[in-house]
């Protein structure tokens, strides 16, 4: 039934009974019906408890609801807010922001916005599947990602920016390296430089061997381990088939959810929002691929589990984020 849903509305109504919450992620979760995380026994072996909507497991007598070793596990809100705001951010193009979810689904800001960098987390792609296997061409370019310097308070402006202020804004800002293969997927990465070094080490993690590279004339591809192909912007952006156009397309969509949606993105969560972007775009409605909303909003629930993120982690007082 999820799949028929079309719209927003259709999904709010759908998923107002919490019975078909659990319903819906249990099914997606456990195909073959409900599994004990404590001793993983079967369906056979479990007692679904009417009353508290958990089951107990026969073997153990342990109790566990839908909920537990997912993106949900510990949380308080009702499913049909998770699966509301899920659907949102699946499919806003732009992105929604946290006072938009507090508003829609009735929960605090502080609340929505941890809901949603736990819904990204289900968002991230942990395929290790290359890019440009079939032998096309994959353009790859980094962006900068931080406020104008000239509105930087004093205290915050890096130094040695001289007149022209270029040095210290790079300096300022957090860099994101993107790879795009043509007509398909695209790969984000947050990175500390954009050296030779951590350039070449992404290409040989993301790329096929037998693809061809495609960039700008920024010096740290050079020497890189297969066909490349530069496109030198200081005198042209396209030559025939070699251009950056497709990444800098995917960085305008980028751009335009963290300055219109979010305003302000911390460093620290930004590997997230690139994350969420690659989502919707990986997953764009194409004429051989027509995804729609439903489809979007299942492919992320079927990735909620095994993906816990505490709120000490996220705001860095323990521990690091689950990547």
């Amino acid at each position: 039934m999820a799949n028929e849903l079309k719209t927003l509305t259709d999904a709010i109504k759908y998923f107002s009974d919490e019975q078909v919450c659990i319903d819906t992620v249990a099914g997606m979760r456990w195909p073959d019906g409900p599994q004990c995380p404590a001793c993983l026994m079967p369906r056979e072996r479990q007692h679904w408890l009417k009353t508290q909507r958990r089951w107990q497991c026969r073997d153990c007598a342990k109790q566990y609801s839908v909920k537990v070793n997912t993106i949900f596990e510990d949380s308080p809100i009702r499913l049909e807010k998770w699966l509301t705001a899920m659907w949102m951010l699946a499919n806003c193009k732009n992105g929604v922001s946290s006072y938009e979810i507090h508003r829609s689904i009735g929960v605090t800001q502080k609340s929505a916005w941890f809901m949603l960098q736990r819904i990204r987390l289900a968002m991230k792609n942990k395929s290790l599947l290359k890019l440009g296997n079939q032998g096309g061409p994959v353009e790859m370019d980094e962006t900068f990602v931080g406020g104008k310097l000239k509105n930087m308070h004093k205290s915050k402006k890096p130094k040695g920016t001289g007149f022209s202020g270029i040095a210290g804004g790079a300096m300022a800002k957090a860099i994101v390296v993107g790879m795009l293969e043509r007509g398909g997927r695209v790969k984000t990465e947050v990175v500390m430089e954009r050296t030779h070094h951590v350039l070449r080490s992404l290409v040989n993690k993301h790329i096929h061997p037998g693809a061809t590279l495609m960039t700008d004339e920024w010096g740290g591809y050079k020497g890189v381990d297969l066909t490349h192909q530069i496109i030198n912007h200081a005198a042209e952006y396209v030559n025939g088939q070699v251009h950056t156009q497709g990444i800098e397309n995917f960085w305008s969509l980028f751009k335009r959810a963290l300055n219109g949606t979010y305003i302000s993105v911390e460093p620290f969560h930004l590997d997230r929002y690139a994350d969420e972007q690659a989502f919707r775009y990986n997953n764009r409605a194409t004429k051989d691929n027509p995804l729609t909303d439903a489809d979007r909003f299942a492919l992320v629930l079927s990735q909620i589990s095994g993906k816990r993120l505490t709120y000490a982690e996220l705001t860095g007082k323990v521990g690091d984020p689950q990547v």
